[in-house]
């Protein structure tokens, strides 16, 4: 098959690893593949500058921004269209919003057989303004139409989509965000990188995993961490990621007088994020929007349970009592008392983990997430085209 993927911009994060991974499984398949991106600068790296994947083309399209454009919108979809056409894929799969509705609209004009897309998170939810939801929503609607199928990455994604109106039932698969676990499912802790980030040998170390952004969580996080550490001197903070809120943290806690409780991996290279989370007892992961946190599935293959809120996919892995503790969105009473069992009961702290890498070790292989994708593919193709 001839497939081109497209995503907005790959910067370090979930969805455009599990692109990145997607892509690769249909290379080493045997397909040929292309990536369509548009730029990714900013303070959360560029992903190809980190990770390669010999055999796949790249494509990048100025105008794809993350920003509604509609000059540099319709530049996009004019690129993309010609693109399609030009090099007549059997396959165009879309990813993240912007480029999942212009890139759908390009592949129906270019009259791809098969146009399909992948939900990694919602650009429409309850923290968005409602005139943001309602554009969001009408041009989800308008895009579903322009393909065949939809996956996502947790069941939730389908019923929040569906209970807004895009598409039908028939055309969403869930095809779990696939990852490279090996390296977490055998990591061990690191007593040198320990030292270099200041972790004390004994410490209880609750960890974070995401970018330093708005909804991401930090608002919550550092007050009920920067409290604890008043009260709780064996407990210590890893903070792994980078982004436009970390000189306000580190500041908030410099004047606090914490800053020896926190250390702070800054932005850690895919490849090595297993190193980090092999030093944690617990990731925190309080993000308001998402789709299903790969950081929680990378944390439980690493034996470590998660706190996590009931939000998106977080329910299908953070399972209450079995693999960390689920709370109500901003309830940062029950944060905190999840964060003190935690601590006080180390040993029901690392059972949790044990258990969270049972459940994750057969379900988020790489492998497992793209056989799946060129599985359906073949399917949904006309008989003639494959």
């Amino acid at each position: 098959m001839k497939i081109c993927h497209v995503i907005t911009r790959m910067i370090v994060g979930g969805a455009q690893e599990n692109t990145l991974l997607s892509a690769r499984g249909a290379v080493e398949a045997g397909h040929d593949v292309t990536l369509v991106t548009g730029p990714s600068p900013g303070p959360e790296g560029e992903l190809l500058k980190k990770v390669s994947c010999p055999g796949l083309k790249i494509v990048e399209c100025p105008w794809l921004v993350r920003e509604i454009s509609p000059l540099r919108d319709l530049r996009a979809y004019r690129f993309l269209k010609n693109l399609f056409r030009k090099e007549r894929y059997d396959v165009v799969h879309t990813h993240s919003s912007k480029a999942g509705v212009i890139g759908r609209f390009a592949g129906k004009a270019a009259h791809v057989p098969l146009v399909v897309h992948t939900i990694h998170g919602l650009a429409f939810h309850r923290y968005e303004k409602p005139w943001k939801n309602a554009v969001y929503i009408r041009s989800e609607r308008a895009a579903a139409r322009c393909g065949k199928r939809i996956y996502a990455v947790a069941q939730a994604m389908i019923d929040q989509s569906l209970a807004a109106g895009i598409g039908s039932p028939e055309m969403y698969k869930v095809v779990y965000s696939g990852m490279e676990l090996e390296p977490f499912l055998t990591s061990r802790p690191d007593s040198e990188l320990r030292r270099k980030l200041g972790i004390p040998e004994q410490a209880f170390v609750f960890a974070t995993l995401a970018r330093l952004f708005p909804l991401k969580g930090y608002e919550d996080f550092l007050p009920l961490a920067m409290k604890l550490a008043g009260e709780l001197p064996g407990v210590h903070y890893l903070i792994i990621g980078d982004g436009i809120l970390m000189e306000e943290i580190k500041r908030r806690i410099a004047d606090a007088n914490l800053t020896d409780r926190f250390s702070f991996a800054g932005l850690v290279p895919p490849g090595e994020v297993f190193r980090y989370l092999a030093l944690s007892d617990v990731l925190v992961h309080f993000s308001l929007r998402e789709g299903l946190p790969r950081a929680a599935v990378q944390s439980l293959a690493s034996g470590h349970p998660v706190i996590a809120y009931v939000l998106d996919g977080t329910p299908e892995v953070v399972l209450p009592g079995k693999t960390g503790w689920l709370l109500p969105p901003s309830d940062h009473a029950a944060a905190e008392e999840a964060m003190r069992e935690a601590v006080a009961h180390p040993e029901r702290t690392k059972e949790l983990g044990r258990e969270g890498r049972r459940l994750v070790a057969s379900r988020f292989g790489w492998k497992t997430m793209s056989d799946a994708l060129l599985k359906d593919y073949a399917q949904w193709l006309p008989a003639e085209k494959h």
